[in-house]
């Protein structure tokens, strides 16, 4: 029987308001919905007058101005962003302009063959480059950064262990799985970075979109069974003759609305490429989209 993963898509936040979710923990959520983003990209405020800020959103001018009007005469002193997708980095530059806070993270977006993917964000460079288990900190906040790959190949999640608190990004979200898509999206990575989040004891996950994530151990282990059963579903697949993405998708995604279709194939071909690389899988020519795939 196929993995239900529990969602929780009960989220309706008020656009340009900071909002409080708990001591030292503020929210604010761009007005950018859509079928990617759910409601809209979340930023996040941690701490109290001298505060970092993870994730600053899209490039909307209401939302900088409101995140600015909401933290009024506090110094922002580390702008933190878990990867460079344009929902995620681009108002890095505005806020920083505003503020003059440093920007941290990973690094920049990762380039294919064909340059920088459609959605990435060419223009981010971070000031201070983190790797796995740095730490930044402020008055009564100490936050390490976790090099969580899949997503992006600069995936990070930023952990506030005093309060066994995980700012995951787009890696684990309540409401919908993530999309990973290749040559910089790595399924492999994603599957490895998950396990390594059932090593930790994290209470809750506050993601970049969708509500909070409670007692997530569960939740990422159906995340993991999900795509292990979807694995399983492109192997019968290709035991029924069907040998390229285009003749898989209408199977394995039929519940998934026409209009994510495409972003479905990208994940989908993740999916096949790291059958390939573990051996499961054989591929006839280079590996893409119109690759014909069998078993060995």
């Amino acid at each position: 029987m196929a993995t239900v993963i529990p969602f929780d898509r009960n989220f309706e936040p008020p656009y340009g308001v900071v909002e409080r979710l708990a001591p030292g923990l503020r929210r604010i959520v761009a007005r950018n919905p859509g079928p990617f983003t759910f409601r809209g990209t979340a930023t996040f405020i941690v701490g109290e007058g001298n505060v970092a800020v993870i994730d600053p959103g899209p490039d909307l001018p209401d939302h900088v101005s409101a995140l600015l009007a909401g933290l009024g005469e506090e110094t922002v002193s580390h702008i933190l962003v878990t990867h460079t997708h344009l929902d995620h980095s681009p108002a890095a530059a505005a806020l920083k302009a505003a503020t003059g806070a440093p920007t941290y993270g990973f690094g920049p977006h990762g380039r294919g063959p064909d340059g920088i993917e459609a959605g990435g964000d060419a223009d981010f460079t971070p000031d201070v480059t983190l790797k796995h288990g740095d730490a930044v900190e402020g008055k009564g906040w100490r936050l390490e950064a976790l090099h969580t790959p899949g997503h992006t190949s600069n995936h990070l999640a930023f952990a506030w262990p005093d309060r066994k608190i995980l700012f995951p990004g787009d890696l684990v979200m309540g409401w919908s799985t993530s999309v990973i898509s290749p040559p910089d999206g790595n399924m492999g990575d994603y599957l490895r970075s998950l396990d390594r989040l059932l090593e930790r004891d994290d209470e809750i996950y506050w993601p970049t979109h969708g509500g909070p994530i409670r007692n997530p151990k569960p939740f990422v282990e159906a995340f993991i069974a999900h795509r292990r059963d979807r694995e399983e579903e492109i192997l019968a697949c290709l035991r029924d003759g069907q040998e390229f993405i285009a003749d898989m998708i209408p199977a394995i995604y039929a519940d998934v609305p026409p209009a994510v279709h495409g972003a479905a194939a990208r994940s989908l071909l993740a999916a096949l490429i790291y059958l390939v690389e573990s051996g499961r899988v054989r591929c006839d020519g280079a590996v893409d989209e119109e690759s014909r795939f069998g078993l060995p």
